[in-house]
C-alpha cells in the first residue's frame, strides 16, 4: 500500500510510507521527531561519532512530501532539533533549504523535549495547536480527547514464516495518533511496551512504514 487513510472525529487523515502524516481537507502535514543535528550533537558532546549525513537525507524526503501533498501548513510536532541548541550548528546551506520550503506556507514549530526553546528559523513556535478539535502535541495527554502526538518514536516487531523484524510505525486508534519518528538517525520503544501499551487503546492498530504502509493490529507485535 502507498499509503493508509483513516478517520478521526470524521476527518479523514492519510499515513505516508516516509512517516507523515497528511490531512487533505486542511492541507496540512505533519512530520515528528526530525532531530536535525543528533550527529553535530554527539560529536560535540564527545559520546560517538556517526556519519553526519541525517540531516540532508531527512530534508530530502521532507522536501519530496512537500511537493507530493502540496501541503500549505507543515506542523514539526516537537524534537525537530536533537537538542535545544540544535538549530546554531545547521550549517548555512541547510538553513536555506529549509527557509526555501517554508516560502508560502504557514509552519509551525511544536516544542518537544530534547528543544524546548524558540529556534532562529521562520515560522511560530508555539507548546501544542489544536485543530478541528484534535490537539497536536509532542507528548501524548491521555486525558485529551483527541490528539496526534510523536516522542515515543514507536515501533513494532513482527515474527512472520520463521523470521522476525522490526519496522518504525504510526499507532492509530479511536482518540489519538502517536507518530512515529520522521529523523534519521533514530531509535525507538516497541509499541507493545510500556507506556505506549497503557496510553493506546487494545484495539489499536500500528501501520508500519518503509517503502511501503502494512497495517496490523498491535495485538500481534511480538
Amino acid at each position: 500500500m502507498d499509503n493508509f487513510k483513516f478517520s478521526i472525529l470524521e476527518n479523514e487523515l492519510v499515513a505516508l510510507p516516509s512517516g507523515a502524516l497528511w490531512w487533505p481537507s486542511k492541507s496540512l502535514l505533519c512530520v515528528s521527531d526530525l532531530h536535525f543535528g543528533k550527529s553535530n550533537r554527539l560529536a560535540r558532546k564527545g559520546q560517538s561519532w556517526i556519519p553526519p549525513y541525517e540531516n540532508q537525507d531527512t530534508l530530502l524526503r521532507l522536501e519530496k512530501d512537500l511537493k507530493t501533498t502540496k501541503a500549505r501548513m507543515i506542523i514539526c510536532l516537537g524534537d525537530s532539533f536533537d537538542d535545544n541548541e540544535g538549530d546554531r550548528f545547521l550549517p548555512k546551506d541547510e538553513i536555506l533549504w529549509i527557509q526555501k520550503m517554508q516560502e508560502g506556507k504557514e509552519w509551525i514549530w511544536i516544542s518537544g523535549n530534547h528543544d524546548p526553546s524558540p529556534k532562529a528559523l521562520g515560522g511560530s513556535f508555539v507548546q501544542s495547536i489544536e485543530i478541528g478539535k484534535i490537539n497536536f502535541q509532542h507528548i501524548a495527554n491521555t486525558k485529551e480527547s483527541y490528539e496526534i502526538s510523536g516522542h515515543y518514536h514507536p515501533k513494532i516487531k513482527l515474527r512472520l514464516k520463521g523470521q522476525t523484524f522490526t519496522k518504525a510505525c504510526f499507532l492509530i486508534d479511536d482518540n489519538r495518533v502517536i507518530m512515529p519518528a520522521y529523523g534519521t538517525y533514530t531509535g525507538g520503544l516497541y509499541c507493545n511496551r510500556e507506556p505506549l501499551s497503557s496510553i493506546m487503546q487494545t484495539k489499536a492498530i500500528a501501520i508500519m512504514i518503509g517503502e511501503e504502509v502494512y497495517p496490523v493490529p498491535i495485538s500481534k507485535a511480538n
